[in-house]
Formats: structure tokens, C-alpha cells, sequence
């Protein structure tokens, strides 16, 4: 198996550490909001990752951290009159909420920053100790130029930096020994959430969090630390610089890095009016789809996201599920159990499609080739399956499919369509659940909908629906 390590710019072979297993990384959601699509991009190609590693028989550590304290949830909340706890909790809720509508899996461990303030604060005191980082008025600083392999992952030169007068934080330089050197422990501010420190009271800087929380769980080196191209740097270059630092050893031996999604070809952002979150995105589609979509291209390319684009995904999806369904529907249906011999050959040949698949796993995770492998597979399934087909060859042949599509997170047992009438019912619970102002129950009520394919959208003539 081969992985582009954005540390080398080259493919690699993957060696794990130990044998067997995988220890893996992977930069979570600042949680002041719902998560919007350029957050489910990164969820999904590295749950997608782990499974495949999964599939092929490795015990995967996969820690996924939620960022919740940070200047922009202070912010929310503040703006709100509530507690940064308030606001974080909620939009973890909501973010959990939205990731089980995308199949992806729950990490190993999901920490949470403000729970691992003391290791934090442990770890910037190693740092002081070993001379990597310094304190200023209850500011403590890292000496970037100390460490002598900074820059080695962003392939960015540091007197290139100073002299492009690119500073890694912006406020502050005058206490600074260096305009390079960056924040690792902050004084409070007056309202906001702050810890006890032997420097002031106060609250760490973002990559710190990162460096603590991958070590306490994974431990002092890992396999693969993984993230949006974005956050390359600065973010993963001084996590490096930390990590390495304070532990005396290679941080992390893969780093893999999705590229950004794009909307209708233009870089998504709220000015732009074309910011979608994964919540909107259900409201008129299954999120599935969104998944499908997600991985019908390499994940180091960019992608751009279109009403077209989601269209064709799902009629490509739905294809994969219809085939799915009519395998479902001969094996409920036929008379013969037992395999003939031209079914046992039949089979054989088809191991070729799941042998097409893991090929295009193994090279670098390319999904979009996987996916056109599963399309191959379809088109045998339709072409080579019939009314009196045998049970058993029916179930061999959709236990493949079910294997290959679930590495890909996409699930092709449909459940039963529900009544109209149910619908109804339910539609009338949420309606008389907002009227008592029980948001909580209307949300269950519209994702019970959702996950058995009703997609609801409220209107000013009251709500509609529709199967997804």
C-alpha cells in the first residue's frame, strides 16, 4: 500500500511502527457553528482511509479531536449571552449529529481541548525547560529558529518568512525575541474561559492542543497525521516543531493532506453567498450523496461543488443501490439454494472487480477508481444475475458488494420505504413539537425522517417532503 507523504512530496510505502497496527491523527472542527461542506471533506476521505485500513485487516487508533475553545466561539458566544461551553457542547451535538449522517465513523477517542489543559501546560513546561520556548508578561513563546528543522513539512524557509514579513501571530511582537515565534500559553482576556499556568492564568494556543492530545492518546510517535491542505501551515509545521521538541523523536512518519473544495469553481466563503453547511446540504439531499460526491475524485485534488455535479452522484449512487436492491429482491424470490457450476465460475471471474478495487486502494486511496470498479462490478451483477439464479450465488455476489461499497462508507441496504401516512404523523409530532418549543424533539423527529429517506423542507405554505 502506497502514501503520498506531504513531508516528501513522493509515495511511499506504508510501514506501520507496529506491526498490525495503525495510529492515525486527524485535525478536527473548531465547533462555533455547523460544520460546512469544507469540514466534511477531510471527515470523510480519512473515515474512508481508516476503513480501508480496517478492510484490510489493521487495528486502527484513529483520535479525532473537537477544538472548543477558541477565539471565534468566544465570539459566538458573547454575541449570544451564553457560556464558550454553551456554544461548544452544542455544536459538538450538532456536528455528531451531522457525521452519523454521513456514515462516518466515530473516532477511536474524539478529545476535547479544555479536558486536556493540564497535559498542555505540562508540555509547554518541557518546552521552557529544554529551551524551545520562553514567557513574557504571562505569554509563553516558541523559539521557532531553535528548532532546526522548521519548515521541513510547508518546504518553507524561514529567512523567506522574515523577509516576506510573514508572522505567525500578529499581535504581541514587541515581547517577542523573534516576529517568528509563535504563542503557545495566552493571558486571559477580560470574559473569557481561562485555566491556572505557572505563567497566568489563561488558555493555550491552537497547535499546542494538537501536539497534547495526539501524544496522551496515540502516543510520542504515530503513523499518520492527517488534515486539510490548509492547515499545513501553520498549524502542522509547528505541531512538528512542538512535538519533536518536547519528545525528542519523529512526530508523525505519513502526513497526508486533502485539497480544498471549491463552488461552482470559486473558493467557498460567506461573502461570496456561497457557503453551504452539511445541514443545508441534507435538507435536500441524503447525505450519502454528499459522501458519494465527496470521493468520486482523488483526495489530494481539488474538488468543486456543484448542483450538477451533486446530481450526477446521485444517479451514479443510486445505481450502485438499485443493483443492490434487485440482488435483494431474486434472493428473496428464487427456487434454487445451491450454486451450479457455471455459477461457481461465474463468481471466480468476479473476484476480478474486488481485486480492481483494493489496486486502486492501495495506490494512495484513489476512491475514484475504486469507485469506477464498483461500477464494473455492477454491470457483471446486472448482466450475470437472473430470476432463476441460486440463492447462494445471489448472496455471495451482494455480500462483495456490500463489502467493497462499505470501505467507501456508501450503504446499499435500503430500508423499507415508509407510508405516506407515517410520514404524515411525524410531520404533525414535529410541527406540535416546535409549538411547545421542543427543539430538541422536532430536530430527533427530522432526522429519524432523514435517515429513513424523507428529506423535509419548511416553507412559508408549511412543510413539504420528499424521498431522497
Amino acid at each position: 500500500m502506497k502514501i503520498y507523504n506531504t513531508m516528501t512530496k513522493s509515495k511511499e510505502e506504508f510501514v506501520p511502527l507496529e506491526e498490525g497496527k495503525v495510529k492515525m491523527y486527524v485535525c478536527g472542527p473548531t465547533v462555533y457553528n455547523f460544520i460546512h461542506i469544507g469540514n466534511a471533506r477531510p471527515m470523510i476521505v480519512f473515515d474512508t482511509v481508516r476503513r480501508y485500513f480496517e478492510y484490510k485487516g489493521y487495528d486502527v487508533n484513529f483520535v479525532s479531536n473537537f477544538t472548543d475553545v477558541d477565539d471565534k466561539i468566544i465570539k459566538k458566544a458573547i454575541e449570544e449571552g451564553v457560556t464558550a461551553d454553551e456554544v461548544s457542547k452544542r455544536y459538538i451535538a450538532e456536528c455528531r449529529k451531522d457525521m452519523e449522517g454521513m456514515n462516518v465513523k466515530p473516532a477511536t477517542k474524539h478529545p476535547l481541548a479544555t479536558e486536556e489543559i493540564c497535559g498542555m501546560v505540562e508540555m509547554i513546561q518541557t518546552l521552557i525547560d529544554k529551551g524551545y520556548a520562553y514567557e513574557k508578561n504571562g505569554t509563553v513563546y516558541y523559539r521557532t529558529r531553535k528548532f532546526k528543522d522548521y519548515g521541513k513539512l510547508s518546504h518553507k524557509n524561514l529567512d523567506d518568512l522574515q523577509s516576506g514579513g510573514r508572522s505567525l501571530l500578529v499581535t504581541g511582537e514587541d515581547e517577542k525575541e523573534d516576529s517568528l515565534d509563535f504563542v503557545l500559553w495566552k493571558p486571559k482576556k477580560e470574559g473569557e474561559p481561562a485555566w491556572q499556568s505557572p505563567w497566568s492564568e489563561g488558555r493555550p494556543g491552537w497547535h499546542i492542543e494538537c501536539s497534547e492530545m495526539s501524544k496522551k492518546y496515540l502516543g510520542e510517535q504515530i503513523d499518520i497525521h492527517a488534515g486539510g491542505e490548509d492547515l499545513i501551515f501553520p498549524h502542522h509545521e509547528n505541531e512538528i516543531a512542538q512535538s519533536e521538541a518536547a519528545n525528542g523523536k519523529e512526530f508523525a512518519k505519513y502526513w497526508m493532506h486533502n485539497g480544498f473544495l471549491n463552488i461552482d469553481n470559486r473558493k467557498m466563503s460567506k461573502s461570496l453567498g456561497n457557503f453551504f453547511t452539511v445541514r443545508e446540504i441534507s435538507e435536500k439531499y441524503d447525505l450519502q450523496v454528499l459522501r458519494f460526491f465527496m470521493l468520486s475524485a482523488h483526495y489530494r485534488s481539488p474538488l468543486n461543488f456543484s448542483a450538477e455535479l451533486m446530481e450526477a452522484a446521485k444517479n451514479s449512487l443510486e445505481r450502485i443501490i438499485t443493483a443492490a436492491g434487485n440482488l435483494k429482491y431474486l434472493m428473496e424470490n428464487t427456487k434454487t439454494e445451491c450454486m451450479t457450476g457455471e455459477e461457481k465460475e461465474k463468481y471466480a471471474r468476479s473476484a476480478l472487480y474486488r481485486e480492481s478495487f483494493e489496486k486502486a486502494m492501495d495506490d494512495d486511496f484513489n476512491t475514484a477508481d475504486a469507485i469506477a470498479a464498483v461500477f464494473e462490478y455492477v454491470k457483471f451483477i446486472n448482466t450475470n444475475t437472473a430470476g432463476d439464479s441460486s440463492a447462494e450465488y445471489l448472496r455471495l455476489l451482494y455480500d462483495r458488494l456490500e463489502k467493497l461499497t462499505d470501505v467507501l462508507g456508501i450503504i446499499i441496504d435500503r430500508k423499507e420505504e415508509m407510508l405516506d401516512s407515517d410520514i404524515e404523523a411525524l410531520i404533525e409530532e414535529r410541527q406540535a413539537a416546535r409549538k411547545e418549543k421542543n427543539f430538541a424533539r422536532a430536530d430527533e423527529i427530522r432526522a429519524e425522517l432523514l435517515a429513513k429517506g424523507i428529506i423535509l423542507e419548511d416553507t412559508r405554505e408549511g412543510v413539504k417532503w420528499k424521498r431522497a
